[in-house]
């Protein structure tokens, strides 16, 4: 291997251990559904990260969390739980409700 390359592969190997610290799984945000209401019913995070909710419904029945200005639409089984990849999100609050009870199913994530 040549003095001039060797070092090249060094950089790209700390480049790409690097990379992958950085790409690390996005962090897991747990909301529970049960007696048709969502907790908790504000979640922070941080703003200009990706983020997973962990849906888990406690209910026999399904719900749908729905979010125009998460671009979300999901119906989580009664007794399942459901992962949904969040985009990063610019500060600010964005609503979500239980589509099947919007009456008492609300919430929302608050980036900050």
């Amino acid at each position: 291997m040549t003095r001039v390359l060797r070092p090249a592969l060094l950089t790209l190997a700390i480049c790409l251990a690097a990379f992958g610290v950085a790409g690390a799984a996005d962090t897991e945000i747990p909301l529970t559904i049960e007696n048709n209401r969502f907790s908790p019913e504000e979640v922070k995070v941080k703003a200009g990260a990706p983020f997973v909710l962990v849906v888990t419904n406690k209910d026999s029945g399904p719900e749908e969390l729905e979010s125009k200005e998460l671009r979300i639409e999901k119906v989580i089984p009664g007794g399942k739980t459901l992962k949904i990849r969040v985009r990063a999100l610019t500060p600010g609050a964005y609503p979500f409700v239980g589509e099947y009870h919007e009456k008492t199913a609300k919430g929302r994530i608050v980036a900050e």
